[in-house]
C-alpha cells in the first residue's frame, strides 16, 4: 500500500519510502550467502576466522545435534551466552529446524532466569561452562531437559585456545560427564553437516527476546521470522550504499539484547564479517579496532565516550571506519562531531523497541543529522505521536 508522509521529503536521495520486501527467512539468507560468499569470513572471534561455508557447516552440525536431542519445530531453545561464535551458530541452527531462540541475559539472577525459562517453556539451554552450576539448579525448577555447555575458548585461535585454560583459570570450568549435559564442541564433532529442508516458515515464531523489565518482570517479545527478516531489510534499504560481501561490523551490543540480535542478522543479510567481542571494555575495544580494522562499529553512547578517552583509539588512523551505529540512549552532538572528525565517516543513530524488532526510526545514512532528534521513520514504517488518551498530536507537540 502506497502512502505519503511529510518526513519522506527528508529521505536521502535514492532511499525509497517503501521497502520491496522479499519473503525470505534468515536461515534461507544464510544458505544463499554461503553460495554467494563461501570464502568470505562470516565470523571473527579474537582472530579466529570462520568463513560463510564453515559457518553454515557448523550450523548444520548443531541443528542435527538439536534434532537428535529431541528438539522439534516450535520448541524453545534458550541461550545464556555472551557474544561468542556458539551464540550465532546456535541461533541459526535453531532457526533452521523451525525451533525458537530464547534470549537470556547471563548477568541475570537465578530467580530472574527461572522466570524466563518457565515463561518461555524452554526445553534446551545453551550456556557457558562457568554458568553450569546455576544451569543445573534451574534444570530442576524448569522444563529444561538438556544443557549444552560452551567454553569461551572453544573458538579461539592457536595458541590462545591452548593457553586459555592455564592463564584464565577463573574463566574456565571443566565439565564432568553427567546425564542431560553435553559439550558444544562434542556435539559439533559427533554430528554431520548434512543439509536438510529448512523448517522455519515466514509466519512462524522465530525468537523470544526479553525486554528490560522496566514495568515489572521482563516480558518475552514474540518475533516471527517475517519480523526478523523484514526489519533487517528495512535497515538494509536505509544503508543504501553498503556493498554485499565486502565489509566487516564490530558491535558492542550483546546479542541477547534486541540491538545485538539485529546486528547478528544484519551481518548475515549483507554478507559482512561479524566481529564478536565477549566483554566490551574501551581499552580492549580500541585494541580490537586497531587489529581488525572494522568498517562499521556499533555501540551505546557510553562506549563511544570511553573510546574517545582511550589514547590508542585517538592516535591511530581510523579512516577505515565507514560508519558508526548507536542506540539505546541519546547520542550527544559533541560525540557525533568528534567521531566524524576522527574518521570522516557517517553515523547512524537508531530508536526502536524490542517490539519493533527493533528499528523504528534512524538518522538519514549520509544525510543531515538534526540535533535533538533520533531521525526519521525507516521505509514502510508509519508513526504517530499520541496524547494520554490516544488522540493524535499535531506537529511540534
Amino acid at each position: 500500500m502506497s502512502f505519503e508522509r511529510f518526513w519522506h521529503k527528508s529521505y536521502v536521495e535514492g532511499v525509497s519510502p517503501e521497502v520491496d520486501f522479499e519473503d525470505i527467512t534468515m536461515p534461507e539468507v544464510l544458505e544463499r550467502n554461503t553460495k554467494r560468499f563461501p570464502n568470505i569470513n562470516a565470523l571473527n572471534f579474537m582472530g579466529k576466522k570462520i568463513s560463510y561455508q564453515q559457518f553454515n557447516s557448523l550450523v548444520n552440525k548443531f541443528a542435527n545435534a538439536l534434532i537428535n536431542l529431541g528438539v522439534k519445530k516450535g520448541d524453545m531453545v534458550a541461550m545464556l551466552l555472551p557474544n561468542i561464535p556458539q551464540m550465532v551458530i546456535a541461533n541459526y541452527a535453531t532457526y533452521k529446524i523451525g525451533a525458537v531462540t530464547v534470549m537470556n541475559n547471563p548477568l541475570y539472577t537465578e530467580r530472574e532466569l527461572e522466570h524466563q525459562l518457565n515463561d518461555s517453556d524452554s526445553t534446551v539451554l545453551v550456556t557457558l561452562d562457568l554458568l553450569l552450576p546455576r544451569a543445573l539448579s534451574l534444570k530442576d525448577k524448569t522444563k529444561v531437559h538438556s544443557i549444552i555447555t560452551c567454553h569461551i575458548s572453544d573458538y579461539l585461535p592457536f595458541p590462545a585456545k591452548q593457553l586459555f585454560p592455564l592463564v584464565k583459570k577463573d574463566m574456565f570450568r571443566k565439565v564432568e560427564p553427567q546425564s542431560g549435559v553435553y559439550q558444544f564442541t562434542d556435539l559439533i564433532a559427533e554430528y554431520p553437516d548434512s543439509a536438510f529442508e529448512i523448517q522455519a516458515g515466514w509466519d512462524d515464531l522465530g525468537a523470544l527476546v526479553y525486554t528490560g523489565g522496566t514495568t515489572g518482570v521482563s516480558k518475552g517479545v514474540m518475533l516471527n521470522h517475517s519480523n526478523l527478516s523484514s526489519n533487517v531489510q528495512q535497515l538494509r534499504f536505509w544503508l543504501h550504499d553498503i556493498p554485499d560481501g565486502k565489509d566487516s561490523l564490530l558491535y558492542i551490543f550483546p546479542i541477547f539484547h534486541t540491538a545485538g540480535y539485529l546486528c547478528q542478522n544484519l551481518s548475515v543479510w549483507l554478507g559482512l564479517t561479524n566481529i564478536l567481542i565477549p566483554r566490551p571494555e574501551p581499552k580492549a575495544l580500541a585494541d580490537m579496532i586497531s587489529k581488525y580494522k572494522p568498517n562499521y562499529v556499533g555501540g551505546v553512547p557510553t562506549i563511544y565516550t570511553g573510546l574517545l578517552n582511550e589514547p590508542k583509539f585517538l592516535k591511530q588512523d581510523l579512516t577505515f571506519i565507514k560508519g558508526f551505529f548507536s542506540g539505546a540512549a541519546p547520542l550527544p552532538m559533541e560525540l557525533i562531531n568528534r567521531l566524524q572528525e576522527l574518521t570522516g565517516s557517517t553515523l547512524l543513530e537508531i530508536y526502536g523497541l524490542t517490539e519493533t524488532t527493533p528499528v523504528a526510526t534512524a538518522t538519514p545514512w549520509g544525510g543531515k543529522i538534526k540535533v535533538g532528534t533520533v531521525g526519521l521513520p525507516v521505509g514502510s514504517t508509519d508513526i504517530k505521536i499520541a496524547g494520554a488518551h490516544g488522540n493524535d498530536q499535531p506537529p511540534g507537540k
